[in-house]
């Protein structure tokens, strides 16, 4: 299921399996954040595939309840936290790193560089980690002082960047 209306844009079927055919080496991950979750869609596939634990951060209450009603549909509800509110005050007050983050944003706000500096600043992503980010196509792209573009798609509208860590010589 997804939210109704214009608010929330659910990631296609076919990025979503575009998306786990090229992170399979990753999964299943130990600990997975679904920022900006929507329905939840991304984050419950990871569970589905293995993954230990997945926090859903929503602050549309319309979305949290697809998201919850989603959870329970897959069987995933012991492994899943739902926490409703701001992403960006999640991500200074979330205190544990994540080996698989999800980052989807609304489309050309900013919040794509904003959550991505609030990830590094805070240290969320462990050392192995990867980051899923959407953007729109000729729109915000994850420019970061702190991490790598390792590929990149393009999906219709949609681009999906796969990030991690810089290392010390920059790689």
């Amino acid at each position: 299921m997804s939210p109704e209306g214009l608010d929330t844009r659910p990631t296609t079927d076919r990025v979503k399996e575009s998306i786990f055919n090229i992170i399979m080496p990753h999964l299943p991950a130990d600990s997975v954040l679904d920022l900006f979750s929507g329905s939840g869609a991304l984050g419950i596939e990871a569970l589905s595939r293995g993954s230990n634990h997945c926090t859903f951060v929503e602050s549309s209450r319309d979305a949290q309840k697809v998201t919850a009603e989603n959870i329970d549909l897959a069987r995933v509800k012991d492994r899943a936290e739902i926490v409703f509110g701001d992403a960006l005050a999640f991500l200074d007050k979330a205190g544990i790193k994540f080996d698989l983050i999800f980052l989807d944003p609304p489309y050309n706000t900013g919040l794509l560089t904003k959550s991505l500096t609030k990830i590094y600043e805070n240290n969320l992503l462990s050392d192995n980690g990867i980051i899923v980010a959407e953007s729109e196509y000729m729109g915000e792209e994850p420019a970061s002082d702190f991490f790598n573009i390792k590929r990149y798609a393009k999906y219709g509208k949609t681009m999906v960047f796969i990030l991690q860590k810089k290392t010390l010589q920059g790689e």
